[in-house]
């Protein structure tokens, strides 16, 4: 780099001649387009952000806090001084709803006065009342439903409470899951509020961690809505079967999708449409109950579950001249050859099909190079084979001498019995000088006396 680029410029005088240079907007656009912002004015646009997610980040706590404001005082409180529910049945609706109030009450007054890393500092590690209210969320939707439905004070009294002009025409049921809601909400504000504040800031770190903090809580509370999803797909598809021998709820298993295919014999008969359901470890065939079934007319019937870790998923070309496709499933026991008349919907079979083998069998792999690592013998003296032995022992004599060495060392020493007496003595072969063992070599053999 040019010396001249760091002399001191010379100062001088403006005379009456000089003119001062002043930019014109069009070269101060070009300035800004190429990136030749200075220090100052990105900060300047950090604290711009900053301030606009700060403010949103209050606004929407104080109009959070007042809705759950309203539930405690005109239903946690009032219910508990009038008895109207049992105490039981009234933790299982609100559980740790009036917690959550308490903790929000202080983050809201930290945050109106700016101490927004302060305030999460305290917060985050109550954290856990959220997780324990969305786990409970389900259960308390449907308590309070049973409730509604055979408790006519109760009903009586929730519909009062709901005319009041404060609830602005919300009901108990649209205000009981706003904590999980907020969650989502601090995940993204905290982010941009983190991402906008400077690294020199003592709040820096208060609001990173805080970040993390809610984000795998957010995650868990993602984690229950998917497993409670999947657990009502499953469900319904066992209530869609006939027979209560049809059992497809089981631990881990995950609902995929489900739809019409046909099968094509092998011998030249006619199609026959059945219907599919996809899990993450099995495929399920059935069929139609008869239409005019008393009880079963909207049913189906269960044919056959075929494990998917056995299967292997192919496609077949040219049988069906571009109108739809062909899938070949080949079982154990069995080969599936299913057919579908749309292009789009039998791409998405063969998809979710190779993708759960796929996964089934990497986790088949995992699992057996974990077994094979936990079942791997401990090498000790008692497990050593023939030929390490004999590496021990390079000068041990004759076989009758290896002989009685293996026999010695095989024997087991039971409790209750006299165990020999067992001398370990220098190799016969071996110098005198070298009878004492030495790091490089410590031959011995065993002497049964």
């Amino acid at each position: 780099m040019s010396a001249s680029l760091y002399r001191t410029p010379m100062k001088r005088h403006l005379t009456a001649n000089d003119q001062l240079y002043t930019p014109t907007a069009r070269e101060i656009q070009l300035k800004y387009s190429a990136g030749d912002t200075t220090i100052e004015e990105q900060r300047a646009r950090w604290e711009r952000k900053r301030t606009r997610t700060a403010k949103e980040l209050v606004e929407s706590e104080q109009r959070y806090f007042e809705q759950l404001e309203l539930v405690v005082v005109y239903f946690v409180e009032i219910l508990k001084a009038k008895g109207t529910l049992q105490p039981d049945v009234r933790d299982a609706i609100f559980c740790t709803l009036k917690a959550i109030h308490s903790i929000n009450r202080r983050l809201l007054s930290n945050l109106e006065d700016g101490k927004f890393g302060l305030g999460f500092d305290i917060f985050c590690p109550q954290l856990q009342l959220y997780i324990t209210y969305t786990d409970n969320m389900e259960h308390a939707v449907k308590v309070l439903q049973e409730q509604i439905r055979k408790n006519k004070r109760f009903a009586r009294f929730k519909k009062l409470q709901e005319s009041r002009p404060e609830f602005q025409g919300l009901k108990l049921e649209d205000l009981l899951p706003l904590p999980r809601k907020r969650v989502y909400q601090y995940k993204h504000l905290l982010r941009d509020l983190a991402e906008n504040t400077s690294p020199n800031s003592p709040e820096f770190q208060q609001l990173t961690n805080a970040v993390k903090a809610v984000s795998e809580v957010s995650q868990h509370i993602q984690d229950q809505a998917r497993r409670h999803e999947n657990y009502l797909q499953v469900l319904r598809v066992q209530k869609l079967l006939k027979g209560r021998r049809s059992k497809v709820l089981a631990p881990g298993r995950k609902y995929i999708r489900e739809g019409w295919l046909a099968i094509v014999p092998s011998k030249g008969e006619e199609l026959k449409h059945k219907m599919f359901f996809l899990f993450s470890d099995i495929l399920l065939m059935t069929k139609p109950c008869h239409p005019l079934h008393p009880v079963h007319s909207d049913k189906f019937a269960w044919q056959k579950a075929y494990p998917l870790i056995e299967g292997t998923i192919e496609k077949v070309f040219g049988h069906t001249k571009s109108q739809g496709g062909l899938i070949s499933l080949t079982f154990l026991e069995e080969k599936l050859l299913m057919m579908s008349n749309d292009q789009e919907d039998i791409n998405d079979w063969y998809r979710c099909l190779s993708a759960a083998i796929g996964q089934l069998r990497s986790r088949s792999i995992i699992l057996q190079r974990k077994d094979n690592l936990a079942r791997r013998p401990i090498r000790s003296a008692k497990n050593l084979t023939l030929s390490e032995t004999t590496s021990i022992t390079p000068n041990s004599g004759s076989k009758r001498s290896l002989v009685k060495d293996m026999n010695a060392n095989s024997q087991p020493m039971n409790e209750g019995t006299t165990a020999k007496r067992i001398r370990l003595e220098p190799n016969a072969t071996m110098r005198r000088q070298d009878a004492e063992p030495r790091t490089e070599q410590t031959g011995t053999s065993c002497i049964i006396l």
